[in-house]
Parts: C-alpha cells; sequence; structure tokens
C-alpha cells in the first residue's frame, strides 16, 4: 500500500531537493569562474609582459636574430614591422582580458554579497591581482628577459593576432581616425630612444662605473660628428704650410721637412688656387730614385678636392674614403681658400687631439676651475672641459673667435673680459691673432652672474 505524504511535507521535501541544487550549481559556478580568472589573469600577464618585451627589443636586435636563423626571429620581425598594429593587438587582448575577469569576479562576489558589496570586492580584489600578477611581475621579467621573452611569445601573439583580427582592425581604423583629428601621429614611427636619452644614458654610465671618462668622451663626440662642419674641424689658411708650383723639388722636399708635413698643399700663383698636393714621399722617391733630372714638382702633384666651409664632415669622410683623398681644400662663398682638412683631422673630431712631437695640449688644466686654451680650440670642447656654457655664433666657432666678438675689436695680451661666471684672460697674442687664453670659473656671492657680466664689449679691461 502506497503512502502518500501529507501536502506541506512533500513541499519540504521540494525545497530541500531545490536548495541541494542551488548549492551545487552555486559551488561549481565558483570554481569554474575561479579557474577562468586565472586563466584571464595569466593573458593579462602575458599581454602585459609582450608590450615590455616586443617594444623594448631595438630592431637592429631583429636583424641579427633573423641572420643567426633563431627559432621564432622570423615572427618576431614580422610584429614588429607594423608597430602600430602590433600595439593596438596587445592593447585590445589585455583590455579584453581584464574587462572580463572583472565581470566574471563581480558575478562570484554577487552570490555570497549584495550587489554593491560584489561591485567593491572585485574591484579592489582584481586591481590587485592585476597589478601584482597581471602587470608590475611579468614587466619586470620581461625587462630582464627582453630577447628571449620576445622571441617565446612572437607565435602566441601572432596566433592572437589572427584570433581577435575583426577587433584589431576595427580599432586600427579608429585609432587612425582619432589621432588625425587630434593631431596625433598615426603610426609608431619614432624611436623609443632619442639622441639625449642616449647622452644621458653615456652620463649615467660613467657615473656608475661602466664607462671610463675617455670612453665617455669618445662616444659624446661620435654623436657630435654628424652634426660637425669643415669649417669647425679644418686647419685655417694662416696655419697652412702650402708651396709653389713655381718650387724645385727639392726645394718642395725641404719645405715638407721644415713644416713637418708628410703632404703639402700645391698652390699657382695665389693660395686661392689650390691645384692639388704633394707627397713628401713622392718627392723623394722621383727626387732620388727616377734618374730624371728634369722633373718637375707638376710630375708628382695629386689631386685634390675643394668643398664648401658648410660641408658636414660625416659626408666628407665618406667621400674622401670613397675617392682615397688624404686631405681636401675647403673654400668661402667666394671660392677663396678658408683652410684645409685631412684624414686626421676627422679622427681627431671622434678620438681627440693626436699629438704629435713637441706639440702642446690644446687645453692644458690649472686646476678644475681654471684652463689654458689655444685659441683655435672649439668653444664646445671648452664648453665639456670646464661644464661651460659659452655660446657659439654663426661667425665663430673657437675662442678666440668668442673673446673677438666680445671685445667688437682686437684685443691684446692681459686683457680680461668677463661673461656669466666665467674670466677669461688673453694669455698670448701674435700680431692680430690670440694664440692662447686663460679661462677662469669665478664663484658669485649670490649664485648669480657678475654684474661685470653685464658690460658692454667695450667695457672689457686691458691690464
Amino acid at each position: 500500500m502506497a503512502f502518500d505524504p501529507p501536502v506541506g511535507v512533500e513541499f519540504s521535501l521540494l525545497q530541500v531537493d531545490i536548495l541541494g541544487i542551488v548549492e551545487v550549481s552555486d559551488a561549481v559556478f565558483t570554481v569554474i569562474g575561479s579557474l577562468v580568472v586565472l586563466l584571464l589573469i595569466t593573458l593579462s600577464a602575458f599581454f602585459s609582459s609582450s608590450e615590455i618585451a616586443m617594444f623594448s627589443l631595438p630592431a637592429h636586435r631583429v636583424e641579427a636574430l633573423v641572420e643567426d636563423e633563431v627559432p621564432g626571429a622570423e615572427t618576431l620581425k614580422g610584429l614588429k614591422a607594423d608597430p602600430h598594429r602590433l600595439l593596438v593587438t596587445i592593447l585590445v587582448g589585455n583590455n579584453l582580458v581584464n574587462i572580463a575577469m572583472s565581470s566574471i569576479a563581480t558575478g562570484l562576489f554577487a552570490v555570497y554579497l549584495s550587489q554593491g558589496q560584489a561591485v567593491i570586492a572585485a574591484t579592489f580584489g582584481i586591481t590587485a591581482l592585476v597589478l601584482l600578477f597581471g602587470e608590475s611581475a611579468p614587466k619586470s621579467y620581461a625587462v630582464e628577459n627582453t630577447e628571449s621573452w620576445a622571441l617565446r611569445i612572437s607565435k602566441p601573439l601572432d596566433l592572437s593576432e589572427k584570433i581577435l583580427i575583426p577587433l584589431i582592425v576595427l580599432f586600427d581604423y579608429l585609432t587612425r581616425i582619432v589621432n588625425k583629428i587630434t593631431g596625433g601621429r598615426s603610426a609608431i614611427e619614432t624611436s623609443y630612444v632619442t639622441r639625449e636619452e642616449i647622452q644621458d644614458i653615456i652620463e649615467t654610465g660613467e657615473r656608475e662605473g661602466v664607462l671610463d671618462e675617455e670612453e665617455r668622451e669618445m662616444l659624446q663626440r661620435t654623436l657630435r660628428f654628424n652634426n660637425t662642419i669643415a669649417k669647425e674641424v679644418m686647419t685655417p689658411r694662416l696655419d697652412m704650410d702650402a708651396i709653389s708650383n713655381d718650387a724645385t723639388i727639392e726645394e718642395a722636399i725641404q719645405q715638407c721637412i721644415q713644416s713637418g708635413h708628410a703632404r703639402v698643399p700645391i698652390y699657382e700663383g695665389s693660395l686661392d688656387n689650390v691645384i692639388g698636393v704633394a707627397h713628401l714621399r713622392d718627392l723623394v722617391r722621383d727626387r732620388h730614385y727616377s734618374g730624371d733630372r728634369d722633373l718637375n714638382l707638376a710630375d708628382v702633384i695629386e689631386p685634390t678636392l675643394h668643398v664648401p666651409e658648410s660641408k658636414n664632415v660625416d659626408d666628407l669622410l665618406t667621400e674622401m674614403r670613397d675617392k682615397r683623398l688624404h686631405m681636401v681644400i675647403v673654400i668661402d662663398e667666394f671660392g677663396t681658400t678658408e683652410g684645409l682638412v685631412t684624414m686626421e683631422d676627422l679622427t681627431e673630431k671622434i678620438v681627440g687631439e693626436i699629438l704629435e712631437g713637441e706639440e702642446e695640449e690644446p687645453i692644458e688644466f690649472v686646476d678644475d676651475d681654471e684652463v689654458i686654451v689655444k685659441g683655435e680650440v672649439n668653444i664646445e670642447v671648452v664648453n665639456e672641459a670646464l661644464e661651460l656654457e659659452l655660446p657659439e655664433g654663426e661667425e665663430f666657432e673657437t675662442i678666440a673667435g668668442f673673446i673677438f666678438n666680445r671685445a667688437g675689436r682686437l684685443v691684446e695680451e692681459g686683457e680680461r673680459i668677463a661673461f656669466d661666471s666665467v674670466e677669461i684672460i688673453v694669455e698670448q697674442v701674435e700680431n692680430t691673432r690670440i694664440m692662447k687664453a686663460r679661462l677662469r670659473r669665478v664663484a658669485t656671492a649670490d649664485g648669480q652672474a657678475d654684474a661685470a657680466n653685464e658690460d658692454t664689449p667695450e667695457e672689457a679691461t686691458t691690464e
């Protein structure tokens, strides 16, 4: 005989079954949701570290990896070929992951908390997880292992781009439109490292002991090389040793020996008409070993190049190497000879002064705040030596030119000129030319420019 429970008891049993099912489903939802959040935090770490690794790896290093046929290098090169698309891929993936994580976390907390409490708990909880495990830790790892991590993630990132391609194309297009409206760049074309930052890195390297002073100076000279013109490195006309084409080979040999130069310009009529260059080696060989007593200077002249004083020395170096020239003549806008540039002059611009025999140092340090400088020394070199900021003008590049510009006239030995916190004393003058000057850094009581700095050029004192 079947037993039918009362209606009230039947409802209670049904309620218990439903509650049990609900509790089981909540538990399953919590477990599944937690696993999904863990997966999403992993993806967040993947995209965050990808951004650092991909955009910290320089292009030249990628090319080297491709040449070495390192696995993943070709994929890596393809991704970095379009940096704007790559950045959009990473940002779209990272934002989708983080937003999905926040939404799922809010749903999980809503099972056990009120709606407001769930939102607050999800906001702070997911923020903490993303900062610790989705941003800070993975980005730190990517910084320490840029190259290896970029190679490892290149294929997964390429796959992500293919999966998210509809969203990437859409946001790539929208981003370019917004950039065009706001005046921003539509593509990432500029380097993450500027020349100024490289100079700061060099100075930091010296402070940290990674570079010594000579290495730092050479690197800085290398960076400045491309912004230098022929006028700044040339031997000026007054210091040129040249030979007339009317001279005999014997006279030319004697002048080369007396000047101490292996090569000298040969001119016809005047120094404004340089027709070539003679090498001491050729002069001696042809004079003593050719057997031709009728040989004259014109037979040993090598052609040379005439370049404007505004010629970039980087381009000049390339041209001299291509044409195998060791000396070129510098002319002004009127075709007048201004000076000459040798391969040694260009080399010294990078490695520093190359002294021969009893040649004096261009800058002699008296102490940390005082130097004696040759008049032909470039202002840029003086500024670097004393950490000054003496200005360069269009009319002058040397310390002698600066003194003449400040004085506004010819100067004599012993004259003093003040500029900011620097006192300049003319040490040696030959005829009208400033040969040496003494620069002294003067400290002022209030740290400001001395009243003498406001003197007009005519107020420079003479002692």
